[in-house]
């Protein structure tokens, strides 16, 4: 069976390297591409050559970007030769970027290739041909992956993310002046003091093709390479902490011949690399986690960089290099770099070393402060509290108990979280709640449990929703401070749907909640004088759920809804319809008082 091919915004696949390449030095002019090959060289490179200086060049397939053409810039690679998606680029090109930086240039060029042995072979060829042209150059071959044990010697150790970190050793040593039998020395000690490990979540697929290897929904691969190589194990979906756990244990493993020696006391720099597919939430999460592990051992880690430094199309994954710090190599690190690739961390004034800020102190009003009790407003009986009660307790528990149908018609015309806010604001109401004989909130005063749980819903539930139930009960509570009657809190009703519409800028008949809200009011005013309030109630609540039915044949004019198609509007608003469900408990618990 043929695999589907995998979406990319392209021209044509033949093109797609060459079109990249473009669009990079369109973005940043400081580099040009050399005529007739994919090469990006710094456009500065006749002056910088003049100056003396070491000049850096690498490369490799393209599909890795930002590498290998990121990495051109002052401080980093004086060029950079790209192949098509995920192959070794010509020896031609290579020689010619090589002879590009490096004729004329008295400091000599240095080569760095990674581990695979496509680029060993054709970075290969073009460096005896250079040799052969009298070019002085010199080559360092970067292979630190941790993952593979194999003892083979076309094979070994894949040059991964600490191939981005020796361009940035090389290139900062450059910049200073340094002799190139210097750099090599420094560069290639740098090499055997670094190790990598990654983790995938999802392949990737090349332009034209399907995806690269298959994996579960509920499966990860760790130890594979930058190309999608298999790694050397298929587990099922962790944690991040044990994700990141299973990662260092993999490198530091002393009975593999591949590990890194990472002891107590231990100077790191750390690099967390996005594989391309991963979310920066996801990414600065792991990031956290890889430091407090490490740090957990003992070692200190004192560089730490996060971001998209070496990718595979869109896999989701995570690459973790770490390499052993001396005072050159953190030097090297620091050094600053135009190469529009590398993404420095932000580090406080005069701040060196990173460590773990504490938290800054919040001028924020303690939790404690939620729960109101001032005010002059009316207060009920204790019996009347205890309704009051069971009917918080139940609107919260029946909002729990929603999550996933709300979350579920809230994923097509929103972000899927209604219910998932919704239940997150219960939850914090429930943690105030208290039990019926000792109430945490103030049930026998209408306006001050009122006001509380609008300050419980900003703090729990958070976002729109979390605003907007907020504005809701503080407009109520000034009505029940002096009415707490059936029509008072009928009219404290109207009130708060009136602060969200003004607010909000909603109004019923714009596909929102306000339609069940409004449908429910104008149904309890309409039968609060001919029957039961309970009566008027449960009549109201029917109407509540017929307008939230409704507005799957309703156009969105306010809300997140209203960016979406009219062609995805097929299921009723989220919020409409968890107005009619707490409506619904309310009922109920009236129903059995």
């Amino acid at each position: 069976m043929s695999q589907a091919k995998g979406k990319k915004l392209i021209n044509t696949v033949e093109r797609c390297v060459d079109d990249s390449l473009e669009g990079f030095v369109a973005v940043n002019p400081g580099a040009r591409l050399l005529q007739g090959h994919r090469v990006v060289v710094r456009s500065d490179i006749e002056e910088y050559k003049a100056s003396g200086k070491v000049a850096v060049i690498s490369g490799g397939g393209s599909g890795h970007e930002p590498a290998h053409p990121g990495y051109v810039g002052r401080g980093m690679l004086s060029a950079a030769v790209c192949g098509a998606v995920f192959a070794s680029p010509p020896p031609n090109s290579i020689l010619a970027g090589i002879r590009a930086v490096g004729k004329g240039n008295k400091g000599g060029v240095l080569l760095c290739v990674a581990n695979y042995t496509g680029d060993r072979l054709t970075f290969g060829i073009a460096f005896e041909r250079a040799k052969r042209e009298n070019i002085n150059i010199k080559m360092v071959v970067v292979g630190e992956d941790c993952a593979l044990t194999s003892a083979d010697k076309s094979a070994g150790r894949r040059g991964m993310c600490g191939f981005i970190v020796t361009w940035k050793l090389a290139g900062a040593l450059a910049e200073e002046g340094r002799p190139l039998e210097e750099i090599v020395s420094i560069c290639t000690e740098a090499t055997q003091n670094m190790g990598t490990i990654g983790i995938a979540l999802s392949p990737c697929s090349l332009p034209g093709q399907g995806p690269t290897f298959q994996l579960g929904e509920d499966e990860m691969e760790l130890g594979l390479g930058v190309h999608g190589e298999a790694g050397v194990k298929r587990m099922k979906m962790l944690t991040a902490k044990e994700t990141v756990e299973a990662m260092i244990a993999l490198m530091t493993n002393k009975n593999s011949s591949t590990h890194l020696d990472i002891n107590k006391g231990d100077k790191v720099a750390v690099l967390v690399n996005n594989l391309g597919g991963t979310s920066v939430l996801e990414l600065t999460l792991m990031a956290g986690e890889v430091i407090r592990c490490l740090e957990n051992k003992g070692v200190l880690v004192q560089r730490a960089f996060c971001g998209s430094f070496m990718t595979s199309l869109e896999m989701a994954g995570v690459i973790v290099t770490v390499m052993h710090l001396n005072d050159v190599r953190a030097k090297c690190l620091d050094a600053a770099t135009s190469a529009p690739g590398w993404s420095p961390p932000f580090l406080a004034p005069g701040m060196t070393n990173r460590e773990t800020p504490e938290r800054m102190p919040a001028d924020d009003a303690d939790l404690s402060d939620m729960i109101v009790t001032s005010g002059e407003g009316l207060t009920v009986d204790a019996d009347t509290g205890k309704l009051l009660y069971s009917i918080l307790k139940a609107i919260c528990e029946t909002l729990i108990s929603q999550e996933s149908s709300l979350n579920q018609l809230d994923s097509q015309t929103g972000d899927g979280d209604c219910g998932s806010t919704l239940k997150a604001g219960a939850e914090g109401i429930l943690k105030y709640l208290g039990t019926e004989t000792s109430p945490g909130l103030p049930v026998t005063h209408p306006q001050n449990l009122l006001l509380s749980l609008a300050c419980l819903v900003e703090r729990w539930m958070g976002g729109s929703s979390g605003a907007m139930y907020s504005l809701f009960v503080t407009a109520a509570a000034a009505v029940v401070a002096h009415d707490v009657s059936a029509t008072g809190w009928c009219s404290a009703f109207q009130k708060g749907m009136q602060a969200i519409s003004k607010y909000g800028g909603a109004e019923p008949g714009d596909r929102t909640m306000l339609d069940s809200m409004n449908a429910a009011y104008n149904t309890l005013v309409a039968n609060l004088s001919s029957s039961s309030p309970i009566d008027a109630f449960e009549t109201a609540v029917k109407a509540a759920e017929q307008a939230a039915a409704d507005t799957a044949n309703m156009t969105a004019r306010a809300g997140r809804a209203s960016y979406v198609s009219k062609d995805l509007q097929t299921q009723p608003d989220a919020g409409a319809v968890a107005v009619s469900v707490w409506l619904k408990a309310i009922y109920l618990t009236l129903k059995k008082s």
